[in-house]
């Protein structure tokens, strides 16, 4: 279904994107080491950005749809007077949502993963003024496969910068590439982040469309790390130092400020014989944070931000993102080599080729081939310790902290990116105990 509405309003739920999203930027990661590419200003990453929004409605049913929902950032009041003249009716929170701004660029894959490991659903974001798809868009549109998101919705985007038969030329080519995927028959919205066109109508359909997933409240919880930060300002006062912040989403379980908690894997070395090991770090919550809203607990669903007494500078630039945070003793084990049931694509998504050409077929795994593998939110190197038919087994660059089942992406260097060949699961594999504090 396709809507067309141009009024604007005076809040909108894309400009609290592009005004609260926190952009990074940083170095990749080389697969073989684990450490920093050179620095060289061709190899620039971007990290994920992460940002709350409320979506409202208006109480009085005479008031008309789309224009009865509004939005706002997680600061504003659950309830406020309408905005329409002559409407005596009230605007009610009907949904607290969180937006992992993922980059669409072509060769930040790894990233886009990472963040789609924290996700119940995806706005598949299309730029109106290109042709569909895009080199990037095939392999985001996998990536959603590859995660089991059922609940999405395609936003064409910069309508107001083509003509209307092009619009509708672009949402035909849309609809004709979603087809056989999980994405089939998704609703399309055209949109303008820039003039603020539709918003309302995507606040509609998330509210409508997007269900609400069950969440387990009662096991231990456990929290995957998307963010991690150190808030405290050069030429700080040792007296004022703070501890390390680690952002993310619940996956199970509450967390609440004064609780002993264990980041695994924690801390990463190798012995004197070159085996790495794992020194899980233990702390304590201080405070928990939905962007500037103080919480006194944290449950499943939704971006918070941990404070910990965790050493600053463990949590500078990201470096907690791949650790598990949780209860103590009740984290999963911790993998140096994988056991896995793999399933390869046909071809190679996201390679321009000419005319109507297909991508490069996607060859089998081969022994000692080095692979990039996401899992939750860690991206890190994989050799191929060996392959037969559906299954392999990888030894991997950095140790995670993980479980049996585990969804996983695979990556295969393609003329210098990183381009995802397949997926799979996890069916055990090679564990390390970790040492003791």
């Amino acid at each position: 279904m396709t809507t067309f509405h141009r009024k604007k309003k005076v809040l909108t739920l894309v400009y609290e994107w592009e005004k609260r999203v926190h952009v990074v930027y940083g170095w990749p990661l080389d697969p073989r080491s684990g450490s920093k590419i050179a620095n060289n200003p061709n190899s620039l990453s971007l990290f994920s950005g992460y940002a709350n929004a409320k979506i409202y409605k208006c109480d009085n049913p005479k008031c008309l749809r789309p224009t009865c929902y509004t939005s706002g950032g997680s600061n504003k009041d659950d309830s406020f007077p309408c905005y329409r003249p002559a409407c005596t009716g009230r605007f009610q929170l009907v949904r607290h949502v969180s937006f992992v701004d993922c980059p669409g660029h072509d060769i930040l894959m790894a990233t886009m993963l990472n963040g789609a490991a924290v996700m119940d659903a995806a706005l598949l974001l299309i730029a109106g003024n290109e042709s569909c798809p895009q080199p990037q868009t095939s392999e985001h549109l996998a990536a959603i496969e590859i995660m089991k998101l059922k609940h999405i919705i395609i936003l064409q985007n910069k309508i107001d910068l083509v003509k209307d038969t092009q619009a509708k030329e672009q949402q035909e080519q849309i609809v004709k590439f979603v087809q056989g995927t999980v994405a089939e028959g998704a609703p399309i919205i055209p949109i303008s982040a820039q003039l603020k066109y539709n918003i309302e109508v995507l606040c509609e359909y998330i509210t409508k469309k997007i269900p609400i997933p069950p969440r387990n409240f009662a096991g231990a919880p456990r929290l995957i790390v998307i963010r991690s930060f150190d808030v405290n300002k050069p030429g700080c006062e040792v007296k004022d130092l703070k501890g390390g912040v680690a952002g993310g989403s619940i996956l199970r379980g509450v967390l609440t400020v004064g609780q002993e908690i264990e980041v695994r894997p924690g801390l990463v070395s190798k012995d004197g014989d070159g085996k790495l090991t794992c020194q899980p770090i233990y702390s304590k919550i201080v405070s928990l944070y939905a962007e500037q809203n103080d919480l006194q607990f944290a449950v499943p669903g939704g971006l918070i931000g941990v404070g910990t007494k965790i050493e600053p500078t463990l949590c500078r630039a990201d470096r907690l993102v791949g650790q598990v945070l949780g209860a103590v003793g009740a984290l999963p084990k911790i993998f140096v080599e994988l056991e896995v049931s793999y399933y390869l694509l046909k071809r190679l998504l996201g390679v321009r080729m000419e005319g109507d050409k297909k991508g490069a077929k996607v060859q089998k795994l081969t022994k000692n081939e080095m692979l990039l593998v996401n899992i939750g939110s860690l991206s890190t190197g994989g050799r191929v310790v060996a392959s037969k038919a559906d299954l392999a087994k990888i030894a991997l660059t950095n140790p995670v902290c993980t479980e049996k089942d585990e969804k996983i992406a695979l990556s295969r260097r393609v003329e210098k990116h990183w381009r995802l060949i397949g997926w799979g699961q996890i069916r055990g594999g090679t564990t390390i105990e970790p040492i003791k504090k």
